[in-house]
């Protein structure tokens, strides 16, 4: 059984819609894909109407990815399986949403201070109906030739984490995160805790502080971490009693990882189905 639960479409940073990323799933040959949006799960609907006239064979569990800060680091919280409905988490979720509108508009202007040919219209435009955010700035950069590809864009000289066109958005506490997920039902995973490239990492200690406080797991196999820092990540798990994920992070052609570059093993998958209560996964059939 492949397993990747991570992935992104077009309702945030993603260039798949979501029932193209369905359709590519299936052709990839995945059998139980995530969609873990940007603190949306506005791409879940489509998703699963697509499921089932495409892909009966394929198993979609619904997420989202929420935005986090501890002190000066931010972080990504992996939710699954959590009740949409729930109105505490839902508010803070368009909380962060409506905020990135704000962020966006201020890095497109420190953009153009700095000599940066983009617009507004422009930025929204490559996000469409999504939830704006860094990388369609980054892309808009790329469009105008300032920078030759994605990851330059996010590098000190332009949107990277402490650049010069950097701009803070509002996050949640990790801690609250958790709560809230697992008030709605949900179950949580520390996406990439240990990705370098993504600016300052949270320490260690941290990890069983938030397995204390209900973290459910920590992705593990991503392709920010080397084989070391997976032996170290799965160490820290084992100590912690953490499940191990691991995914693609699938952004489409944004990035160059293809779905299920990394897998989730399926008794982890089984063990996060029996903790959740909010929601189930929807097969196509």
């Amino acid at each position: 059984m492949r397993i990747d639960l991570h992935t992104h479409s077009t309702a945030s940073d993603g260039t798949d819609a979501p029932a193209e990323l369905v359709h590519n799933a299936a052709r990839a040959g995945l059998d139980v894909v995530a969609l873990t949006d940007h603190d949306t799960v506005a791409g879940h609907a489509a998703a699963i109407t697509a499921l089932r006239a495409v892909a009966p064979e394929l198993t979609l569990v619904p997420g989202a990815e929420l935005s986090c800060r501890l002190g000066a680091v931010s972080l990504h919280m992996l939710a699954y399986l959590f009740d949409p409905t729930d109105a505490a988490l839902a508010r803070e979720m368009e909380l962060v949403r409506t905020d990135r509108f704000r962020r966006a508009r201020a890095m497109v202007e420190r953009c153009r201070e700095l000599g940066a040919p983009i617009t507004w219209d422009q930025v929204m435009r490559v996000a469409g109906d999504g939830a704006v955010g860094r990388p369609h700035v980054a892309t808009a950069l790329v469009d105008v030739g300032v920078v030759a590809s994605i990851d330059e864009a996010f590098t000190a000289d332009w949107i990277g984490s402490e650049g010069r066109a950097y701009v803070e958005k509002r996050e949640l506490d990790p801690f609250r995160a958790v709560e809230l997920v697992r008030e709605a039902g949900g179950v949580t995973v520390f996406a990439h805790p240990a990705a370098v490239k993504r600016g300052r990492v949270v320490p260690e200690g941290v990890l069983g502080a938030l397995a204390d406080a209900g973290l459910d797991g920590i992705e593990v196999d991503h392709e920010d971490h080397d084989a070391p820092t997976r032996a170290r990540l799965r160490a820290l798990a084992a100590e912690c009693g953490l499940l191990t994920t691991g995914s693609s992070d699938y952004h489409g052609s944004r990035k160059a990882v293809p779905l299920g570059a990394h897998t989730t093993a399926p008794e982890v998958l089984e063990e996060l189905l029996d903790r959740a209560t909010g929601a189930r996964p929807v097969t196509g059939r």
